[in-house]
């Protein structure tokens, strides 16, 4: 009898656990080696894991983190499910899965193709960005039904290519909603992380997942807008060109003059200095260059005098009003006789 019995006991399980020794898998089925559970057996289920059991391809019972012992107590669905003929104590077939809930950390994402967007100042460019996110299982139930169904292993490359391809999906319409213009991106990528963290939630839900951080690395425009940004920021940091070309010709001008190489050299160097000199000079001129002098023509001999002058510098006639030599009253320039008291002029 102790025979028979040592036999009946091989082909029962009494024990129920899984350790994970590896960093990515999510799911593992219990090898039960076509074995049967035997009822009052120990289920140890670790922190970080929920246990499923599916009998006869339905979802009966889900187990969280702790010790048990399994009876009708703690298998109500599964409970049901059997008619258990032959007692509470009859051993049962089931599939067991263990899914792994902790977080998966340092999943990257990137764009591989750019994102159009509409901005403000550039109108339509093209960014591209990258960085990193995590995630783990949230809803086990949800997540064996729409994942992994009865996948006897499954790691997280199961599933990072639906989840990279969802983030770089919605980054579009996520930077779009943000109407962050694109020179303030980089001081936002905080903002726009969390508005892409709480913007793809739902979307991982539906796979029984929860979206735990996004992290935006780096965004970057088109290179030759990048050009022109560099270009507009060094017309900046230079200020008045005028000064600035002045400075410039002055350097290479005492380069010039530093310049001990003999011969061809010295006079190269000599040629440089002059030319230099030269830009100097017209520089200052340029700069120190007084406006244009308003002139009016001689009131004797018509010809063009500057403004304000008291004598004309051609015929020395003078530029004040002329007045009768009787009267004293004014005269109008040419005139033979005053029109007030009538003297020959």
């Amino acid at each position: 009898m102790s025979f028979f019995k040592k036999i009946i006991n091989s082909q029962l399980i009494d024990v129920i656990e899984w350790t994970d020794s590896s960093a990515n898998t999510m799911v593992y089925r219990y090898e039960n080696m076509g074995k049967e559970i035997m009822m009052g057996a120990q289920l140890t289920v670790r922190e970080s894991q929920v246990a499923v059991f599916v009998n006869e391809g339905k979802i009966a019972d889900v187990f969280q983190p702790g010790r048990y012992e399994l009876s009708t107590q703690n298998m109500p669905v599964m409970t049901a499910l059997k008619s258990w003929k032959y007692g509470f104590n009859s051993p049962f077939k089931a599939e067991v899965y263990f899914i792994n809930t902790k977080q998966f950390l340092d999943m990257k994402w990137g764009t591989s193709n750019p994102v159009m967007m509409r901005d403000s100042e550039f109108g339509m460019v093209r960014l591209r960005a990258f960085g990193i996110y995590s995630f783990r299982v949230q809803d086990p139930v949800v997540f064996l039904k729409e994942v992994f169904g009865t996948t006897e292993l499954m790691t997280v490359e199961g599933v990072s290519g639906q989840t990279k391809r969802t983030v770089v999906s919605a980054l579009s319409d996520i930077i779009a909603q943000s109407k962050i213009p694109a020179l303030d991106l980089a001081a936002n990528y905080d903002e726009l992380g969390q508005f892409a963290l709480n913007s793809l939630q739902p979307r991982f839900a539906q796979l029984g997942l929860k979206l735990e951080s996004f992290v935006i690395e780096n965004i970057s425009l088109p290179q030759e807008v990048e050009q022109a940004m560099d270009k507009r920021t060094s017309m900046g940091v230079v200020g008045d060109l005028n000064k600035y070309t002045q400075f410039q010709a002055a350097e290479a001008l005492r380069d010039a003059a530093q310049n001990e190489g003999g011969g061809a050299g010295l006079g190269a160097g000599l040629g440089a200095g002059m030319a230099m000199g030269q830009m100097v000079q017209n520089a200052f001129q340029n700069q120190q260059a007084a406006p244009a002098v308003s002139q009016v023509p001689c009131v004797s001999c018509g010809k063009p005098i500057a403004v304000g002058s008291k004598f004309c510098s051609e015929c020395g006639a003078s530029q004040s009003a002329p007045s009768c030599r009787e009267c004293g009253k004014p005269l109008a320039p040419g005139a033979k006789f005053c029109p007030e008291c009538g003297a020959k002029q």
